[in-house]
């Protein structure tokens, strides 16, 4: 399983009915679960700067995780884009190779 991190940027639309945070959330986690039941959630956090939130998972593929990205844009993120993490020890040992 590769490790991912999913940056969302919010919809104004969504940001405007923050009290509604958890019911959109939670509905977006289901139809994660349904459609990528693979995918396993390490973290999640609010962030302060050009994104709202910062989601750390591990998925089996590239494809699973543009799925991840594609629902997190149908349940009203602005912007979606999943980032492939490499742990620092794997990015010395790749290192030593160039």
């Amino acid at each position: 399983m590769a490790t991912f991190m999913l940056m969302t940027k919010l919809s104004t639309n969504i940001t405007s009915q923050m009290k509604n945070r958890a019911a959109v959330g939670n509905a977006w986690m289901e139809k994660v679960k349904e459609k990528c039941p693979e995918v396993k959630f390490i973290a999640h956090y609010g962030l302060l700067g050009p994104y709202d939130f910062c989601d750390i998972y591990e998925a089996p593929d590239t494809e699973t995780a543009a799925k991840v990205s594609m629902i997190s844009l149908a349940h009203g993120a602005l912007q979606a884009e999943s980032w492939v993490a490499i742990p620092y020890n794997k990015v010395l040992e790749l290192a030593k190779e160039i």
